[in-house]
């Protein structure tokens, strides 16, 4: 099937089809994106929303480290692709320019590319500490920083940041990796408040267990019953529809937000709770 036929950033039944403004009260931005920068776009959340952007008639440059996965994905949604490895200093500049040669100005960065990992942390090697930050933290920070002055100087455009549910609650068994998450947390926030009113709006994706590679990736399956994993392309439907509304945050699914709440209201109460459902 085309990925023209797709339906494109839909949300509680209705299309998103309308420029709106930051709660920050930037300028409007242009929505449905013309064009895009997607990291991670190989597989999972990254590639379901190159599907929906290509679906919404957006150009795209695809980002990602498997050459030949990202060959499929440009494919479907006849869009160009980089095979690069972002953990690698001056990456992100080659990003930058191929994006302006083959797009031009770019509308909407997402940044969804990630490394998962599992296990006791007083056994994880500090090589593995290392490559999380760099490809959780380090990557994204170096890659919106190389895209965000021509966003600036437009005074338009939409960063879209893919976090997890793991950098606002913390999760055991996976503490480097909810640190690193927790780090995009804070980045979103201040570079949300630094660009208020110039244009540019910054949304943050906190999903909770998606059914995507990652869990074979980290080399650690999921194993919980509760909660179930749920599809990707719902985290990228609900994510790209929160960007085009100027959404500070999205939780995915969205009953996430009363676990939020209740460990920043009554932190005590989460820590017990937590000790029993894990």
């Amino acid at each position: 099937m085309s990925t023209r036929s797709r339906p494109a950033f839909r949300e509680g039944g209705l299309t998103v089809l309308t420029n709106r403004t930051a709660r920050s009260g930037a300028a409007p931005a242009t929505w449905p994106p013309r064009t895009a920068v997607v990291t991670g776009a190989s597989s999972g959340i990254g590639r379901e929303a190159a599907l929906l952007l290509a679906a919404g008639g957006c150009r795209s440059l695809l980002v990602g480290r498997n050459g030949a996965a990202l060959d499929e994905v440009a494919a479907a949604t006849e869009g160009h692709r980089i095979s690069v490895d972002l953990s690698t200093s001056g990456s992100e500049a080659a990003v930058a320019s191929r994006a302006s040669e083959l797009l031009g100005d770019v509308d909407l960065l997402v940044c969804s590319a990630g490394l998962g990992a599992a296990g006791p942390y007083d056994v994880m090697s500090q090589e593995a500490i290392a490559e999380l930050i760099a490809v959780n933290v380090l990557s994204p920070m170096a890659l919106v920083r190389a895209m965000l002055p021509a966003m600036l100087d437009r005074g338009q455009g939409r960063i879209l940041i893919v976090g997890s549910i793991a950098g606002a609650l913390g999760v055991r068994g996976e503490v480097a990796y909810s640190a690193t998450k927790a780090a995009m947390v804070g980045f979103a926030d201040a570079l949300r408040s630094e660009v208020a009113g110039r244009g540019v709006t910054v949304t943050l994706c906190l999903p909770g267990v998606v059914d995507t590679p990652f869990f074979h990736r980290r080399g650690a399956p999921y194993v919980r019953r509760w909660p179930r994993p749920i599809p990707a392309a719902l985290v990228a439907e609900r994510m790209l529809a929160a960007a085009g509304r100027g959404s500070a945050e999205v939780l995915v699914p969205g009953w996430l937000l009363g676990a939020v709440r209740v460990h920043g209201a009554v932190p005590s109460l989460y820590r017990r709770l937590a000790g029993v459902f894990g």
